[in-house]
């Protein structure tokens, strides 16, 4: 394995893939969304319960994908439970900077540091924020 390979694929990484957090559709979620990346043929569906006090209750997912978009669906999943939809909407946006502009790790959202190593392989970028991006389009009402 490259040193690359075996930066992008280190344990932290495997063990949120296999993981499985909030793993399948949820059964009636308020929001949903899927999303495709063309390029790899990743596709994420996000499922979210968001409450009436704007607060999400509970994430699930669907990811036909590569290890790397499995972890950060994963990661979302665990991590968004109890935020507002303002905090998943700014995590998406601070990912993004950290991932493609080599921004800090988002300060609300320190489990993402495990994904450092995608920053130098921009072929990889999408596969981590497909599901954040799924997230975003699910509260905005949009599905793809």
């Amino acid at each position: 394995m490259t040193d690359i390979a075996e930066s992008l694929y280190q344990k932290a990484i495997l063990a949120h893939a296999r993981s499985g957090h909030g793993a399948g559709r949820l059964e009636r979620p308020t929001h949903s969304a899927t999303v495709d990346n063309p390029l790899c043929g990743d596709r994420v569906t996000i499922d979210l319960t968001v409450g009436k006090d704007g607060i999400v209750e509970a994430v699930g997912h669907r990811v036909r994908g590569c290890l790397l978009c499995e972890a950060s669906a994963a990661l979302l999943a665990e991590g968004a439970i109890g935020r507002d939809e303002a905090a998943l909407r700014t995590a998406d946006r601070d990912f993004q900077t950290m991932i493609r502009e080599g921004g800090v790790v988002p300060e609300e959202w320190p489990a993402l540091e495990v994904f450092t190593p995608v920053k130098s392989a921009k072929s990889r970028h999408e596969c981590v924020l497909l599901p954040f991006e799924a997230a975003v389009r699910a509260l905005d009402g949009e599905d793809g």
